[in-house]
């Protein structure tokens, strides 16, 4: 009997060892699918367009060359592009600040209306963007603010989700570690920079990664407020890029990687944080 019950346990281990194996070898295969059409565009940006267009195709460059990427900023104003992006990233970072500071108020003070004026808060999340575009333009249109960088970040700058996550994170901030500060003499505004801002690092840094998304491929807005090409962002310099240049392959796959390789770069370096995030709440 014990013969058996041995058996059948490594028998047992055996299946789930093969079915381990099995789902490795599945996940391999569908990543490095996933992967090869990534990687054969980053490196068709370093590709001749006749390379780009043989056939059979090739994956790595016979001959590198940045002629690409040069046309991309000396013909295409990708330089005036990478400009107005970095300055929507810019100011949407100091928005994120202001939304780290409306998510302290609601964690941590009380006032008359918080929870409704929370729960209004909250319920903006359900109006979907492009219902708000117009009103917004007029509203603006109304300030001078059209086709203006101003017009452009101006409503980006706060956001209900990011409020809520900011307000949920710092819910669960001792009151007796901020006590202890304020005893010690820290203004309100102090305390948040010196001790918040710190113990909230990991939401900071998933909350820095949207925000860093969500302007470098800012397309729309941008796209409706401006009129001057010398507003636009990445993005609509990217679209404008494949319109008027349908038959430049190489062109098109250098300006999709000057658009993406950035996005991995900031995920990489912060995704530290985020498994941090994670592991905090389910702590919790």
């Amino acid at each position: 009997m014990k013969t058996a019950v041995q058996q059948a346990r490594a028998n047992t281990r055996s299946g789930e060892k093969t079915f381990q194996w099995f789902v490795a070898i599945l996940l391999t295969v569908g990543g490095l699918l996933m992967v090869l059409p990534f990687a054969w565009m980053i490196l068709s940006s370093f590709k001749t367009e006749g390379e780009v267009t043989k056939i059979p195709p090739t994956i790595w460059p016979q001959h590198f060359t940045l002629d690409n990427f040069k046309l991309l900023f000396d013909s295409m104003a990708f330089g005036t592009y990478l400009t107005n992006t970095l300055i929507i990233v810019l100011a949407s970072f100091f928005g994120l600040f202001l939304n780290a500071m409306a998510g302290y108020g609601f964690a941590k003070f009380q006032f008359k209306g918080k929870g409704f004026l929370f729960y209004l808060v909250l319920a903006t999340m359900m109006i979907p963007g492009q219902v708000t575009m117009i009103p917004v333009y007029l509203i603006l249109n109304q300030m001078g603010l059209t086709n203006s960088m101003l017009g452009i970040v101006l409503p980006g700058l706060v956001g209900a989700f990011a409020i809520f996550l900011f307000r949920q994170f710092m819910s669960d901030i001792p009151e007796e570690l901020l006590e202890a500060t304020r005893l010690d003499g820290a203004g309100e505004f102090r305390t948040f920079l010196q001790i918040v801002l710190p113990i909230s690092t990991p939401i900071l840094a998933v909350q820095a990664i949207l925000t860093f998304i969500g302007g470098w491929n800012s397309f729309l807005w941008p796209l409706i407020i401006a009129n001057d090409e010398k507003l636009y962002t990445l993005s609509v310099g990217l679209s404008l890029l494949k319109g008027q240049n349908e038959s430049q392959f190489a062109l098109q796959m250098a300006g999709s990687t000057f658009m993406v390789v950035p996005i991995m770069i900031i995920f990489i370096v912060f995704q530290k944080y985020i498994i941090e995030n994670y592991t905090i709440s389910g702590i919790k």
